[in-house]
């Protein structure tokens, strides 16, 4: 064996796990493993804020499913990066946080910038861990991506003392590794088919991550054979496309009432992945706590969350992907009873989401939304954070392909633009389209100079109402006309774009829009559609006004 640097043997494990870009904001802390990657096949990209280095990797792991890799400074560069591991517990995206870390003699004397890493991530990483030996680091390496895949997938944290990278020591890489996963009884199997034979009203609800191509195919195929009604979670529409005769819609904030009601009179929930949190159980009032009204199959790949909220009748360990593909062996039925409900369930979907209501002001976001849908690829990639601009693409976009919807499940605002960013890094031929309100562009939209940095052209939409507008909405719903810390004065974002050397573009009406993509789009540029929305249109459904009227 060779002897080694601490950083090189820590480099040489991400190469061997297949590890092909990083995020990262530098530190004097890791230098060493920044030294490492100078000559390594990765790309490491460069980020302005650590908030927004986390997020991109953890945008990597909802696109790949593989772990997505950041490096950060200690203390604030840590804190600031807590944003992104928030966001991957919430959505169980795999993901992990490479930390600097004070000198393993200085421990404990409150140094530079010194934190305890595990009492401050104990509560959201799947695991904490620092490593003081450079003769472990492959097998603490190997183990984190393990844990990071394994199970519910989810964030974990490596604390790295500065002197173990420099360190030097003899030691054997880790392998690549086989991740283990749950399987199928055939005992389990029959139970499943037993309650299906009898169901009249079935619904699958599906979530979660870590889906293949295979799997959604898988799911698609049965969905197919049993005309089934399929529903998805909240922000993961993508799992099953819209446009297959079985899809009910999504259940998100403020969900078709027709698709609320059909969870409420199913005789069988599959949850296949889905945990059915507080969003997509509208606040947990679709399913009874702790006996569902429904008979309830919950297949899930962590026996932490089977019976954690909902008793089921049947609870599969198993991961979604690998149960979608056993439903192959399920024999096509000769009639299915439920055959119009399903064609029902599609067609309030379709009406829900075909014709946009009339919302006050110029710019009318459902045409603009409809637009976009008849005119960029199936294929397309939508990124967006949290705010209500956010509901007009939720319920007007109809997806169509897997990894192809990057939004937070945890309603993390800033969350758009560095994701955008990633995908756009990642998937180089796909279109990428970045929503976000004028708050939650301005929570990271510094890494818009990451893009113009590395010559990503994504396409951002700036959805400008003035104020964070869904507190204003629950502001003007609990205390009406008494407005305080919502409201915002923003820049130009077309100048915005052109200062960093992207491309900048003006919307204020409807007509304007269209030719400004195009000319975005025809840039070559990262680039920003600053788009003027009225303040009054909160919604697709409701302005500003009705909420305070209580209407």
């Amino acid at each position: 064996m060779t002897s080694r640097t601490g950083g090189q043997i820590l480099v040489d494990q991400l190469l061997i796990q297949g590890v092909d870009r990083v995020t990262c904001v530098p530190g004097e802390s890791y230098l060493a493993a920044l030294d490492a990657m100078h000559d390594a096949d990765i790309d490491v990209l460069i980020c302005r804020h650590e908030g927004g280095a986390s997020i991109m990797a953890e945008a990597y792991g909802k696109l790949t499913a593989r772990p997505g890799v950041c490096f950060v400074t200690r203390g604030p560069g840590a804190t600031n990066a807590a944003h992104g591991i928030h966001i991957a517990q919430h959505d169980s995206t795999p993901m992990i946080l490479f930390i600097g870390q004070v000198e393993r003699a200085m421990r404990g004397r409150g140094a530079f910038q010194e934190m305890d890493y595990e009492a401050f991530f104990g509560s959201t990483a799947k695991w904490v861990v620092e490593i003081t030996d450079a003769k472990r680091i492959p097998e603490i390496v190997a183990r984190a991506f393990r844990v990071a895949m394994q199970g519910r997938p989810g964030p974990v944290v490596i604390s790295l003392p500065e002197d173990v990278l420099t360190d030097m020591a003899d030691v054997t890489d880790a392998p690549v590794l086989s991740f283990a996963k749950p399987e199928l009884s055939i005992e389990v199997f029959q139970q499943f088919d037993a309650l299906l034979t009898t169901a009249k009203r079935p619904l699958i609800i599906l979530g979660g991550s870590n889906w293949s191509y295979d799997g959604c195919e898988a799911i698609i195929d049965f969905a197919t054979r049993f005309q089934i009604p399929v529903a998805t979670e909240f922000r993961r529409s993508a799992l099953f496309p819209a446009d297959h005769p079985s899809y009910a819609g999504d259940l998100g904030f403020g969900p078709n009432p027709k698709l609320a009601k059909r969870v409420r009179d199913a005789d069988l929930l599959i949850l296949l992945g889905a945990r059915m949190a507080e969003v997509p159980s509208s606040s947990y009032t679709l399913i009874d706590i702790p006996q569902p009204a429904q008979k309830l199959v919950h297949v899930f790949p962590d026996t932490g969350e089977i019976g954690k909220v909902y008793q089921p009748d049947l609870g599969i360990v198993c991961a979604p992907d690998a149960f979608a593909q056993s439903l192959s062996y399920l024999k096509t039925p000769d009639r299915v009873i439920w055959q119009e409900e399903t064609q029902n369930a599609h067609m309030d979907f379709l009406m829900w989401t075909t014709t946009p209501a009339k919302i006050p002001g110029d710019f009318q976001y459902g045409e603009v939304m409809v637009w976009l849908r008849e005119n960029l690829p199936a294929d397309t990639i939508t990124c967006n954070g949290a705010g209500n601009y956010a509901i007009w693409l939720h319920r007007y976009w109809r997806y169509t392909q897997p990894r192809t919807q990057i939004a937070p499940t945890s309603g993390s605002v800033g969350y758009s633009v560095p994701a955008g960013v990633m995908a756009k890094r990642q998937c180089p031929d796909k279109t990428v389209v970045v929503f976000a309100g004028d708050g939650c562009f301005l929570m990271h939209g510094n890494e818009f100079a990451t893009a113009v940095q590395y010559d990503i052209p994504v396409i951002i939409l700036v959805i400008d109402n003035g104020m964070y507008g869904t507190i204003r909405m629950h502001q003007e719903k609990n205390y009406p006309h008494r407005v305080v810390g919502t409201d915002l004065k923003n820049p130009d974002f077309k100048v915005y774009a052109e200062a960093f050397g992207g491309h900048g573009e003006t919307v204020r009406t409807t007509a304007e829009f269209a030719p400004a993509f195009q000319r975005a789009q025809a840039s070559g540029k990262p680039a920003i559609i600053h788009c003027f929305i009225d303040p009054q249109a909160i919604t697709p459904a409701k302005t500003l006004d009705q909420v305070a009227r209580g209407e």
